[in-house]
Protein backbone atom coordinates (compact mmCIF):
# COMPACT_ATOMS: atom_id res chain seq x y z
CA UNK A 1 0.00 0.00 0.00
CA UNK A 2 1.53 3.30 -1.04
CA UNK A 3 0.48 6.87 -0.77
CA UNK A 4 0.42 8.12 -4.33
CA UNK A 5 -0.14 11.81 -3.57
CA UNK A 6 -1.84 14.04 -1.05
CA UNK A 7 -5.18 13.74 -2.81
CA UNK A 8 -5.43 10.05 -3.69
CA UNK A 9 -4.43 6.53 -2.60
CA UNK A 10 -3.35 3.41 -4.43
CA UNK A 11 -4.86 0.24 -2.99
CA UNK A 12 -5.01 -3.29 -4.50
CA UNK A 13 -3.95 -1.89 -7.83
CA UNK A 14 -6.61 0.83 -7.95
CA UNK A 15 -6.45 4.57 -7.34
CA UNK A 16 -9.01 6.23 -5.07
CA UNK A 17 -9.73 9.84 -4.25
CA UNK A 18 -9.27 10.89 -0.65
CA UNK A 19 -12.55 10.68 1.28
CA UNK A 20 -13.74 12.81 4.16
CA UNK A 21 -14.63 10.75 7.23
CA UNK A 22 -16.88 12.09 9.98
CA UNK A 23 -15.65 10.91 13.40
CA UNK A 24 -18.45 12.59 15.36
CA UNK A 25 -19.98 9.40 16.73
CA UNK A 26 -22.74 11.30 18.49
CA UNK A 27 -24.52 11.56 15.13
CA UNK A 28 -24.89 7.81 14.96
CA UNK A 29 -27.06 7.05 17.95
CA UNK A 30 -29.45 8.53 20.46
CA UNK A 31 -27.16 7.20 23.18
CA UNK A 32 -23.87 8.38 21.62
CA UNK A 33 -22.79 4.90 20.60
CA UNK A 34 -19.50 3.54 19.34
CA UNK A 35 -17.04 5.76 21.15
CA UNK A 36 -14.49 2.98 21.44
CA UNK A 37 -11.97 4.93 19.39
CA UNK A 38 -9.98 3.52 16.51
CA UNK A 39 -9.06 -0.12 16.77
CA UNK A 40 -5.33 -0.71 16.91
CA UNK A 41 -5.33 -2.62 13.62
CA UNK A 42 -6.66 0.34 11.61
CA UNK A 43 -4.75 3.55 11.04
CA UNK A 44 -6.50 6.65 9.74
CA UNK A 45 -5.13 5.94 6.27
CA UNK A 46 -6.42 2.36 6.38
CA UNK A 47 -9.85 3.71 7.28
CA UNK A 48 -9.84 5.99 4.26
CA UNK A 49 -8.77 3.13 2.02
CA UNK A 50 -11.46 0.85 3.38
CA UNK A 51 -14.15 3.43 2.73
CA UNK A 52 -12.73 4.17 -0.70
CA UNK A 53 -12.80 0.48 -1.59
CA UNK A 54 -16.37 0.25 -0.30
CA UNK A 55 -17.35 3.19 -2.46
CA UNK A 56 -15.74 1.55 -5.52
CA UNK A 57 -17.33 -1.90 -5.13
CA UNK A 58 -19.26 -2.18 -1.85
CA UNK A 59 -21.12 -5.43 -2.54
CA UNK A 60 -17.94 -7.44 -3.21
CA UNK A 61 -16.23 -6.00 -0.14
CA UNK A 62 -19.22 -6.72 2.10
CA UNK A 63 -19.50 -10.32 0.88
CA UNK A 64 -15.81 -10.89 1.57
CA UNK A 65 -16.04 -9.40 5.06
CA UNK A 66 -19.07 -11.52 5.95
CA UNK A 67 -17.21 -14.61 4.75
CA UNK A 68 -14.21 -13.68 6.90
CA UNK A 69 -16.43 -13.47 10.00
CA UNK A 70 -16.65 -17.28 9.89
CA UNK A 71 -12.92 -17.78 9.31
CA UNK A 72 -10.99 -20.27 11.47
CA UNK A 73 -8.54 -17.45 12.25
CA UNK A 74 -9.46 -15.20 15.19
CA UNK A 75 -7.32 -12.44 13.69
CA UNK A 76 -9.28 -12.58 10.44
CA UNK A 77 -12.55 -12.55 12.38
CA UNK A 78 -11.40 -9.51 14.35
CA UNK A 79 -10.35 -7.68 11.21
CA UNK A 80 -13.64 -8.45 9.46
CA UNK A 81 -15.73 -7.42 12.48
CA UNK A 82 -13.71 -4.21 12.85
CA UNK A 83 -14.19 -3.32 9.18
CA UNK A 84 -17.92 -4.07 9.28
CA UNK A 85 -18.21 -1.91 12.38
CA UNK A 86 -16.37 0.84 10.52
CA UNK A 87 -18.55 0.64 7.43
CA UNK A 88 -21.75 0.57 9.48
CA UNK A 89 -20.60 3.56 11.49
CA UNK A 90 -19.53 5.80 8.62
CA UNK A 91 -21.71 4.62 5.73
CA UNK A 92 -25.37 4.43 6.82
CA UNK A 93 -26.42 3.30 3.36
CA UNK A 94 -24.41 0.08 3.82
CA UNK A 95 -26.06 -0.99 7.09
CA UNK A 96 -28.96 -2.76 5.40
CA UNK A 97 -26.66 -4.24 2.73
CA UNK A 98 -24.42 -5.75 5.42
CA UNK A 99 -27.41 -7.29 7.21
CA UNK A 100 -28.85 -8.70 3.97
CA UNK A 101 -25.44 -10.18 3.13
CA UNK A 102 -25.79 -12.42 6.21
CA UNK A 103 -23.55 -10.64 8.74
CA UNK A 104 -25.98 -10.64 11.66
CA UNK A 105 -25.75 -14.27 12.84
CA UNK A 106 -21.95 -14.59 12.65
CA UNK A 107 -21.57 -11.27 14.47
CA UNK A 108 -23.92 -12.52 17.20
CA UNK A 109 -21.73 -15.62 17.51
CA UNK A 110 -18.71 -13.36 18.07
CA UNK A 111 -20.50 -11.67 20.98
CA UNK A 112 -20.37 -15.03 22.79
CA UNK A 113 -16.61 -15.36 22.19
CA UNK A 114 -14.29 -15.89 25.16
CA UNK A 115 -11.89 -13.44 23.49
CA UNK A 116 -12.82 -10.10 25.06
CA UNK A 117 -11.63 -8.02 22.09
CA UNK A 118 -13.52 -10.16 19.58
CA UNK A 119 -16.61 -9.89 21.78
CA UNK A 120 -16.25 -6.11 21.89
CA UNK A 121 -15.91 -5.90 18.10
CA UNK A 122 -19.00 -8.07 17.64
CA UNK A 123 -21.07 -5.99 20.08
CA UNK A 124 -20.01 -2.74 18.46
CA UNK A 125 -20.73 -3.97 14.94
CA UNK A 126 -24.21 -5.15 15.99
CA UNK A 127 -24.83 -1.79 17.66
CA UNK A 128 -23.93 0.13 14.51
CA UNK A 129 -26.06 -2.14 12.34
CA UNK A 130 -28.99 -1.63 14.73
CA UNK A 131 -28.91 2.09 13.91
CA UNK A 132 -30.82 1.08 10.77
CA UNK A 133 -34.41 0.60 11.94
CA UNK A 134 -35.00 -2.08 9.32
CA UNK A 135 -32.27 -4.22 10.92
CA UNK A 136 -33.64 -4.21 14.47
CA UNK A 137 -36.23 -6.94 13.96
CA UNK A 138 -33.70 -9.21 12.22
CA UNK A 139 -31.11 -8.67 14.97
CA UNK A 140 -33.62 -9.53 17.71
CA UNK A 141 -35.11 -12.53 15.88
CA UNK A 142 -31.60 -13.87 15.20
CA UNK A 143 -31.05 -14.28 18.93
CA UNK A 144 -28.97 -11.21 19.80
CA UNK A 145 -30.65 -10.34 23.11
CA UNK A 146 -29.11 -13.02 25.34
CA UNK A 147 -25.54 -12.61 23.97
CA UNK A 148 -25.82 -8.82 24.45
CA UNK A 149 -26.93 -9.38 28.04
CA UNK A 150 -23.95 -11.71 28.50
CA UNK A 151 -21.67 -8.93 27.21
CA UNK A 152 -23.23 -6.62 29.79
CA UNK A 153 -22.13 -9.09 32.44
CA UNK A 154 -18.68 -10.18 31.24
CA UNK A 155 -17.46 -7.69 28.62
CA UNK A 156 -14.95 -4.88 28.67
CA UNK A 157 -16.19 -1.48 29.78
CA UNK A 158 -16.64 -0.49 26.12
CA UNK A 159 -18.47 -3.73 25.35
CA UNK A 160 -20.82 -3.13 28.29
CA UNK A 161 -21.56 0.43 27.19
CA UNK A 162 -22.17 -0.58 23.57
CA UNK A 163 -24.27 -3.57 24.65
CA UNK A 164 -26.45 -1.19 26.70
CA UNK A 165 -26.86 1.00 23.61
CA UNK A 166 -27.67 -1.98 21.40
CA UNK A 167 -30.31 -3.17 23.87
CA UNK A 168 -31.72 0.35 23.89
CA UNK A 169 -32.07 0.22 20.12
CA UNK A 170 -33.81 -3.16 20.25
CA UNK A 171 -36.08 -2.01 23.09
CA UNK A 172 -37.49 0.67 20.82
CA UNK A 173 -39.59 -2.16 19.39
CA UNK A 174 -42.35 -2.72 21.95
CA UNK A 175 -42.33 -6.50 21.58
CA UNK A 176 -38.68 -6.62 22.66
CA UNK A 177 -39.04 -4.73 25.96
CA UNK A 178 -40.40 -7.64 27.96
CA UNK A 179 -38.04 -10.14 26.31
CA UNK A 180 -35.03 -8.00 27.25
CA UNK A 181 -36.33 -7.60 30.81
CA UNK A 182 -36.84 -11.36 31.19
CA UNK A 183 -33.35 -12.06 29.85
CA UNK A 184 -31.75 -10.58 32.97
CA UNK A 185 -30.70 -7.24 31.50
CA UNK A 186 -32.29 -4.99 34.15
CA UNK A 187 -30.02 -5.82 37.14
CA UNK A 188 -26.94 -5.53 34.90
CA UNK A 189 -28.05 -2.12 33.61
CA UNK A 190 -28.69 -1.01 37.21
CA UNK A 191 -25.17 -2.13 38.09
CA UNK A 192 -23.75 -0.18 35.13
CA UNK A 193 -25.74 2.86 36.27
CA UNK A 194 -24.17 2.57 39.71
CA UNK A 195 -20.58 1.58 38.91
CA UNK A 196 -19.93 2.61 35.30
CA UNK A 197 -18.03 5.60 34.00
CA UNK A 198 -20.04 8.65 32.92
CA UNK A 199 -20.83 7.27 29.48
CA UNK A 200 -21.84 3.92 30.97
CA UNK A 201 -24.14 5.61 33.49
CA UNK A 202 -25.73 7.71 30.77
CA UNK A 203 -26.27 4.77 28.40
CA UNK A 204 -27.64 2.60 31.22
CA UNK A 205 -30.08 5.33 32.28
CA UNK A 206 -31.28 5.78 28.69
CA UNK A 207 -31.77 2.03 28.20
CA UNK A 208 -33.58 1.69 31.53
CA UNK A 209 -35.88 4.59 30.67
CA UNK A 210 -36.88 2.83 27.45
CA UNK A 211 -37.27 -0.61 29.03
CA UNK A 212 -39.21 0.58 32.07
CA UNK A 213 -42.17 1.73 30.06
CA UNK A 214 -43.20 -1.92 30.59
CA UNK A 215 -44.68 -2.38 34.08
CA UNK A 216 -42.95 -5.67 34.84
CA UNK A 217 -39.59 -4.07 34.04
CA UNK A 218 -40.34 -1.26 36.50
CA UNK A 219 -40.76 -3.82 39.25
CA UNK A 220 -37.58 -5.63 38.16
CA UNK A 221 -35.64 -2.35 38.32
CA UNK A 222 -36.90 -1.58 41.82
CA UNK A 223 -36.09 -5.10 42.99
CA UNK A 224 -32.61 -4.74 41.48
CA UNK A 225 -31.95 -1.74 43.73
CA UNK A 226 -32.20 1.06 41.19
CA UNK A 227 -33.36 3.66 43.74
CA UNK A 228 -29.98 3.91 45.44
CA UNK A 229 -28.00 5.01 42.33
CA UNK A 230 -30.89 7.16 41.08
CA UNK A 231 -31.12 9.11 44.35
CA UNK A 232 -27.32 9.46 44.56
CA UNK A 233 -27.10 10.79 41.00
CA UNK A 234 -29.98 13.23 41.55
CA UNK A 235 -28.27 14.51 44.68
CA UNK A 236 -25.02 15.19 42.80
CA UNK A 237 -25.58 18.31 40.72
CA UNK A 238 -22.07 17.96 39.31
CA UNK A 239 -22.78 14.53 37.85
CA UNK A 240 -24.64 15.86 34.78
CA UNK A 241 -27.06 13.03 35.50
CA UNK A 242 -29.75 14.82 37.52
CA UNK A 243 -32.19 15.14 34.63
CA UNK A 244 -31.77 11.61 33.26
CA UNK A 245 -32.03 10.04 36.72
CA UNK A 246 -35.10 12.09 37.59
CA UNK A 247 -36.79 11.11 34.32
CA UNK A 248 -36.17 7.42 35.07
CA UNK A 249 -37.55 7.87 38.59
CA UNK A 250 -40.63 9.69 37.26
CA UNK A 251 -41.34 6.63 35.12
CA UNK A 252 -40.83 4.14 37.95
CA UNK A 253 -42.75 6.05 40.63
CA UNK A 254 -46.10 4.95 39.22
CA UNK A 255 -45.71 1.52 40.90
CA UNK A 256 -46.20 1.26 44.69
CA UNK A 257 -42.90 -0.60 45.19
CA UNK A 258 -41.02 2.40 43.79
CA UNK A 259 -42.66 4.88 46.18
CA UNK A 260 -41.62 2.87 49.22
CA UNK A 261 -38.12 2.29 47.84
CA UNK A 262 -37.39 5.96 47.08
CA UNK A 263 -38.51 6.97 50.57
CA UNK A 264 -36.31 4.28 52.12
CA UNK A 265 -33.32 5.56 50.12
CA UNK A 266 -33.85 9.09 51.51
CA UNK A 267 -35.15 10.38 48.22
CA UNK A 268 -37.56 12.95 49.68
CA UNK A 269 -34.84 15.37 50.94
CA UNK A 270 -33.15 15.13 47.53
CA UNK A 271 -36.38 15.94 45.70
CA UNK A 272 -37.01 18.91 48.00
CA UNK A 273 -33.49 20.21 47.34
CA UNK A 274 -34.08 19.95 43.58
CA UNK A 275 -37.27 22.01 43.97
CA UNK A 276 -35.30 24.62 45.90
CA UNK A 277 -32.20 24.97 43.71
CA UNK A 278 -32.66 22.95 40.52
CA UNK A 279 -33.34 24.16 37.00
CA UNK A 280 -36.92 24.80 35.92
CA UNK A 281 -37.10 21.41 34.19
CA UNK A 282 -35.61 19.64 37.20
CA UNK A 283 -38.10 21.34 39.52
CA UNK A 284 -40.97 20.28 37.29
CA UNK A 285 -39.87 16.63 37.30
CA UNK A 286 -39.27 16.66 41.09
CA UNK A 287 -42.73 18.12 41.77
CA UNK A 288 -44.31 15.46 39.55
CA UNK A 289 -42.51 12.73 41.52
CA UNK A 290 -43.53 14.23 44.88
CA UNK A 291 -47.14 14.34 43.72
CA UNK A 292 -47.04 10.60 43.05
CA UNK A 293 -45.34 9.90 46.39
CA UNK A 294 -47.85 11.94 48.40
CA UNK A 295 -50.95 10.62 46.69
CA UNK A 296 -53.01 8.47 49.09
CA UNK A 297 -50.26 8.34 51.73
CA UNK A 298 -50.49 10.58 54.81
CA UNK A 299 -47.21 9.27 56.22
CA UNK A 300 -45.27 10.29 53.11
CA UNK A 301 -47.02 13.69 53.10
CA UNK A 302 -45.90 14.28 56.67
CA UNK A 303 -42.32 13.37 55.72
CA UNK A 304 -42.41 15.86 52.83
CA UNK A 305 -43.73 18.59 55.14
CA UNK A 306 -41.05 17.85 57.76
CA UNK A 307 -38.35 18.25 55.10
CA UNK A 308 -39.42 21.88 54.68
CA UNK A 309 -40.93 21.47 51.24
CA UNK A 310 -43.84 23.89 51.80
CA UNK A 311 -41.95 27.19 51.30
CA UNK A 312 -40.30 25.88 48.13
CA UNK A 313 -43.62 24.61 46.80
CA UNK A 314 -45.34 27.92 47.55
CA UNK A 315 -42.53 29.78 45.78
CA UNK A 316 -43.00 27.53 42.77
CA UNK A 317 -46.61 28.65 42.45
CA UNK A 318 -45.20 32.02 41.46
CA UNK A 319 -42.01 31.18 39.56
CA UNK A 320 -42.46 27.67 38.15
CA UNK A 321 -43.50 26.48 34.74
CA UNK A 322 -47.21 26.12 34.04
CA UNK A 323 -46.99 22.35 34.45
CA UNK A 324 -45.08 22.70 37.70
CA UNK A 325 -47.69 25.13 39.04
CA UNK A 326 -50.46 22.65 38.20
CA UNK A 327 -48.65 19.84 40.04
CA UNK A 328 -47.93 22.08 43.05
CA UNK A 329 -51.58 23.12 43.31
CA UNK A 330 -52.58 19.46 43.51
CA UNK A 331 -50.00 18.76 46.23
CA UNK A 332 -50.95 21.79 48.33
CA UNK A 333 -54.62 20.85 48.18
CA UNK A 334 -53.92 17.52 49.84
CA UNK A 335 -55.10 17.28 53.44
CA UNK A 336 -52.25 18.18 55.82
CA UNK A 337 -50.58 20.44 53.26
CA UNK A 338 -53.44 22.93 53.42
CA UNK A 339 -52.99 23.22 57.17
CA UNK A 340 -49.21 23.51 56.81
CA UNK A 341 -49.61 26.26 54.21
CA UNK A 342 -51.97 28.22 56.45
CA UNK A 343 -49.59 28.00 59.40
CA UNK A 344 -46.75 29.17 57.19
CA UNK A 345 -48.67 32.05 55.69
CA UNK A 346 -49.97 33.29 59.04
CA UNK A 347 -46.34 33.97 59.97
CA UNK A 348 -45.88 36.38 57.06
CA UNK A 349 -45.74 40.08 57.75
CA UNK A 350 -48.74 42.40 57.25
CA UNK A 351 -47.05 43.81 54.17
CA UNK A 352 -46.73 40.38 52.57
CA UNK A 353 -50.41 39.76 53.23
CA UNK A 354 -51.27 42.46 50.71
CA UNK A 355 -49.18 40.73 48.06
CA UNK A 356 -49.15 37.41 46.34
CA UNK A 357 -48.86 35.30 49.46
CA UNK A 358 -52.16 36.49 50.84
CA UNK A 359 -53.79 35.93 47.47
CA UNK A 360 -52.52 32.37 47.81
CA UNK A 361 -54.51 31.99 51.07
CA UNK A 362 -57.62 32.97 49.17
CA UNK A 363 -56.72 30.42 46.53
CA UNK A 364 -56.55 27.68 49.14
CA UNK A 365 -59.88 28.64 50.77
CA UNK A 366 -61.72 29.07 47.49
CA UNK A 367 -60.53 25.79 45.97
CA UNK A 368 -58.35 27.31 43.28
CA UNK A 369 -60.49 30.10 41.84
CA UNK A 370 -58.56 33.34 42.16
CA UNK A 371 -60.09 36.66 41.18
CA UNK A 372 -57.14 37.84 39.13
CA UNK A 373 -58.78 41.20 38.49
CA UNK A 374 -58.05 42.10 42.06
CA UNK A 375 -54.63 43.58 42.67
CA UNK A 376 -54.59 42.31 46.26
CA UNK A 377 -56.68 40.42 48.77
CA UNK A 378 -57.08 42.51 51.90
CA UNK A 379 -57.43 41.11 55.37
CA UNK A 380 -60.34 42.66 57.23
Amino acid sequence: MEKENSGSFNYTGRSFSKLSVNDDSSAFSDCNSDRSGEFQTASSQNRLLLLACAAENPDDLIRQLVSDLESCSIDEQKQAAMEIRLLAKNKPEDRLKIAKAGAIKPLISLISSSDSQLQEYGVTAILNLSLCDENKELIASSGAIKPLVRALRTGTSTAKENAACALLRLSQMEENKVAIGRSGAIPLLVNLLETGAFRGKKDAATALYSLCSAKENKIRAVQAGIMKPLVELMADFGSNMVDKSAFVLSLLITVPEAKTAVVEEAGIPVLVEIIEVGSQRQKEIAVSILLQICEDNLVFRAMVAREGAIPALVALTQSGTNRAKQKVSLILNFRLFKTSCLLLLLQLTWHACFGNQCRFVGYLFEGGDIDRSSTATKIQ
